[in-house]
C-alpha cells in the first residue's frame, strides 16, 4: 500500500467543511461541537462569516430560524447578540406567531468575533486555501484536492460556497469574477461538481452602494432607536444582560469564567452604546433616472441570466414592477462602530457608477453623499436541492453535503441554518449514527429544508411565516421548549441551557396543572388569564418566584388556548402521514395508475413518506391513494 493509500484509509479528517461563510461556521462548529475531528476549508480564514449585504440579523421569519438555532447550540443568535448596535421587534402589533426580532449588526465585529469563536473551538482545525476537486470513489466522497496540489481525506464534506460558485459581478455592463466583493470565485470547485453529474442553475443576488457617514443630511429622516427592553436572541446574551443590569460590571470576573468574558468572545455588553437607524425615501426623480438608464443595468441589458431575489429585490426591479408608486422606503444603516460606511438598504442595483451616484443624490438627505463603494449584481451557480435528502446530504454521492446559498436559499440566517443541519448530520455519519432531522410541525428549520427537498426552487428562496402551516405552535419565543429532546439528542447546546430549560418545562406544566385546578369567583385561574385585559401577574393566587420565561409561555398558551389546542390536534393528524414510510428502493415507473408526471417527479424527489409525497407539486389525493395501495400491495 503506498503511502497515499495509508493516509487515505486513515483520514485526515471525519469532517471537511468547504466554505467560511454562515453555513461553513456553523457546520463547522456543529461539526466539531459533536465531537468529531472537524476541518474547516476556507480561502481567508480572517474572514469568517462576513457580512457582504445588510449587516442584520433576523426579520420576519428569519429570527424564528436564529432562536431554533440558538436552542440547539448553534452561534449565530450569540454572535449577533454580541455585536449589535440596534435591537428591535417586528410586527408588535401582531400575535406572537409572527412576532420577529432583528440586531443591527457592527459588521466587522461580528465577523471576528464568529473568526474568534472557530479558531478557539476544539475539535476544529482551520485549513487555507481553495479546492479544485471532490475526490470521489464508488459514488462516495472521500476527500478534497487543493489548488496548491495537496489532498485532504475524511469520511464526510459539507460544502459551503455561498455565492463563489461561478460568481460573476455586475456594476452596469463591466463583469468580472468574483465571490463577493475583492473575493475569487471558485470556479474550479463549480466544475466539480457538474462534472459529478449535478443539475445546476444560475441564481442572483446584489447590494446597494455604501455611502459615508459623514456625507447625508439626518435631518430630512426619520430617527429609529432601539427597543426597551432589549430583545435578544440567545439564552447566553439574556443571562449576561439581566447580570450586567443587577451587578456591577467589575464584578462580571468573578460571574463567568476569564475565557467567558474575553474581548474576542464579548466585545460590549448587549444594549451599550448603541446606534440609530434612519428612514428616507426614494423620488419621481429618482425613478425618472433609473427609468432612462434602464438599459445600462445588468438586470435589463440581458448580461444576467440568472433569476434575482423575489422579496429583495434591486431598485430597478422596484420601479418596473411597482411603476404607479412615486417612492419606495430607503433605511439608512450604520455599518459599525468604527466604520464609516452607511448601508442605504433599498437602494440594490446593478447599474453603472455615474448613475448610481445621481440616483444617491436625488434621495432627501443624501443630496451630497459620498459613495465610497459602488452597489453591484453577483450571478452564481446553485445545485437544484430535489437532489438532496433532508439530512442535506446528497442523494446522488454518500458523505457528500450541501448547505447554504448553493441549495438555492437567500439570506444569512437560511444559510446559517442548513450548516447547522448539515454539520450536525456529516458529524453524526462519521460516527456512524443514523440521520437526524427536523419535521415541519417542530420548527422553521424543518419547513425551510423540506421545502427545498420535496419542492425544489428556481429563485432565491427566503423564509417567511406564511410558508408555516403550524406557525402558532412554531413561535421564535418557545423554540428552546419545543427542540428540548432534539437538543438534549444532538449535545451539542450547553448543559446549563438544556438544564435550566428542562426545569423551566417542568415549572410551565405544574403551574399549568395548579392554574387549570384552582378556581377563583367561579372561574378558573386559566379562564381568567384567557381574557385578553389579564396578565399572569394579575391572577390573585399568582406565584412570586415564577422567571418571566415561564410567565411568557403560560400567558401566551392562555391567551390562545382553542387556536393552539386546534393546531396540535391537526399536527397529530398529519403524523399519521408522516409515519406511512415509502420504501426506499420503490420503483415508482410500473405503477401505471400514475400518471407520467406523477411518476416522473415521484422518482426525481424519491419522497420518504405519504406526507412528503403529498407536498409534492402536482402530486393530487388520486395519486396518493394510488400510490398507498401500491405500497401494500
Amino acid at each position: 500500500m503506498t503511502d497515499k493509500e495509508t493516509q487515505k484509509e486513515t483520514n485526515d479528517f471525519d469532517v471537511i467543511v468547504i466554505g467560511g461563510g454562515h453555513a461553513g461556521a456553523e457546520a463547522a462548529l456543529a461539526a466539531a461541537r459533536s465531537g468529531v475531528r472537524t476541518g474547516l476549508l476556507t480561502m481567508d480564514p480572517s474572514k469568517i462569516a462576513t457580512m457582504p449585504c445588510n449587516p442584520a440579523v433576523g426579520g420576519i421569519a428569519k429570527s424564528h430560524l436564529v432562536c431554533e438555532l440558538d436552542a440547539l447550540g448553534g452561534e449565530t443568535g450569540r454572535n449577533a447578540d454580541f455585536t449589535g448596535l440596534q435591537y428591535r421587534v417586528l410586527n408588535t402589533r401582531k400575535g406572537p406567531a409572527v412576532r420577529a426580532t432583528r440586531v443591527q449588526c457592527d459588521k466587522e465585529v461580528y465577523s471576528q468575533r464568529m473568526a474568534f469563536v472557530v479558531h478557539q473551538q476544539e475539535n476544529l482545525s482551520i485549513i487555507s486555501g481553495t479546492v479544485q476537486k471532490l475526490l470521489v470513489k464508488d459514488d462516495s466522497i472521500y476527500g478534497v484536492a487543493l489548488g496548491d496540489g495537496r489532498e485532504v481525506y475524511t469520511k464526510t464534506v459539507v460544502v459551503t460556497p455561498g455565492t463563489f460558485l461561478q460568481g460573476r459581478i455586475h456594476i452596469g455592463k463591466d463583469v468580472r469574477a468574483g465571490g463577493r466583493g475583492d473575493a475569487k470565485s471558485a470556479d474550479a470547485l463549480g466544475e466539480s461538481i457538474r462534472a459529478l453529474g449535478f443539475e445546476t442553475g444560475r441564481l442572483k443576488t446584489g447590494t446597494p452602494p455604501r455611502i459615508h457617514r459623514d456625507s447625508i443630511d439626518t435631518r430630512e429622516m426619520e430617527e429609529q432607536h432601539s427597543m426597551d427592553p432589549l430583545p435578544l436572541f440567545s439564552w447566553e446574551a439574556r443571562r449576561i444582560h439581566q447580570l450586567f443590569h443587577v451587578e456591577h460590571q467589575r464584578d462580571l470576573q468573578r460571574l463567568f469564567h476569564v475565557e467567558q468574558i474575553a474581548p474576542e468572545r464579548i466585545p460590549w455588553i448587549p444594549g451599550q452604546d448603541l446606534m440609530p437607524c434612519f428612514f428616507t425615501h426614494t423620488t419621481p426623480v429618482t425613478h425618472a433616472i433609473i427609468a432612462e438608464n434602464l438599459e445600462k443595468s445588468s438586470m435589463y441589458s440581458g448580461a444576467i441570466s440568472g433569476t434575482g431575489v423575489r422579496y429583495c429585490p434591486s431598485i430597478e426591479d422596484k420601479i418596473v414592477k411597482f411603476s404607479e408608486k412615486d417612492s419606495h422606503h430607503v433605511f439608512i444603516e450604520p455599518e459599525g462602530r468604527t466604520t464609516p460606511l452607511l448601508y442605504p438598504n433599498g437602494t440594490s442595483n446593478s447599474l453603472p457608477q455615474d448613475v448610481q451616484e445621481r440616483l444617491i443624490h436625488s434621495i432627501p438627505g443624501m443630496e451630497k453623499a459620498e459613495i465610497v463603494q459602488w452597489g453591484y449584481a453577483i450571478e452564481y451557480d446553485y445545485v437544484h436541492p430535489t437532489q438532496l435528502k433532508h439530512s442535506l446530504e446528497t442523494k446522488k454521492i454518500r458523505g457528500l453535503f450541501f448547505a447554504g446559498q448553493i441549495n438555492g436559499t437567500t439570506g444569512y440566517e437560511e444559510a446559517a441554518a442548513q450548516g447547522f443541519m448539515a454539520g450536525a448530520n456529516a458529524a453524526r455519519q462519521a460516527r456512524g449514527q443514523s440521520e437526524w432531522v427536523l419535521g415541519r410541525h417542530e420548527a422553521y428549520i424543518g419547513v425551510l429544508i423540506d421545502d427545498l427537498v420535496t419542492k425544489g426552487t428556481d429563485e432565491p428562496y427566503r423564509m417567511f411565516t406564511s410558508r408555516a402551516e403550524h406557525r402558532l405552535s412554531l413561535r421564535q419565543d418557545n423554540a428552546r421548549f419545543r427542540l428540548s429532546d432534539h437538543a438534549r439528542e444532538l449535545g451539542v447546546a450547553p448543559q446549563a441551557f438544556i438544564d435550566e430549560t428542562m426545569r423551566f418545562k417542568r415549572e410551565i406544566e405544574k403551574e399549568t396543572e395548579r392554574m387549570d385546578k384552582t378556581s377563583i369567583s367561579g372561574a378558573s385561574m386559566s379562564q381568567r388569564l384567557r381574557r385578553t385585559e389579564t396578565a399572569y401577574t394579575d391572577l390573585p393566587d399568582a406565584r412570586q418566584d415564577l422567571d418571566p420565561v415561564v410567565v411568557e409561555q403560560l400567558e401566551i398558551f392562555a391567551k390562545y388556548h382553542g387556536y393552539i389546542v386546534r393546531e396540535q390536534a391537526n399536527i397529530r393528524k398529519l403524523a399519521n402521514l408522516e409515519d406511512q414510510l415509502i420504501p426506499a428502493d420503490i420503483d415508482f415507473w410500473p405503477i401505471k395508475a400514475l400518471s407520467y408526471e406523477s411518476r416522473e417527479k415521484l422518482s426525481k424527489i424519491r419522497p420518504v413518506s405519504m406526507a412528503q409525497a403529498s407536498r409534492i407539486p402536482g402530486i393530487s389525493p388520486a395519486d396518493l391513494a394510488i400510490l398507498s395501495v401500491a405500497i401494500h400491495q
